[in-house]
């Protein structure tokens, strides 16, 4: 089964992007590192939306 990513979770995985892309640049690694955790953390939030989201329209979609 192939879920699309909904809206929110793109945004989520765009956060991430973000980060890991600022921890690249980091000089300081213990920084670096926090913010890779944090760029990981996002983008499982970001999968998980996804699947919140399509299961929300499944049930919508059933109960009609």
């Amino acid at each position: 089964m192939t879920v699309q990513i909904s809206q929110r979770g793109k945004e989520y995985l765009k956060t991430a992007q973000t980060l890991l892309r600022t921890a690249e640049t980091m000089t300081d690694q213990a920084i670096a590192v926090q913010l890779k955790v944090l760029a990981d953390h996002y983008q499982r939030q970001g999968e998980k939306a996804s699947l919140d989201d399509a299961a929300k329209a499944l049930a919508r979609a059933a109960e009609r």
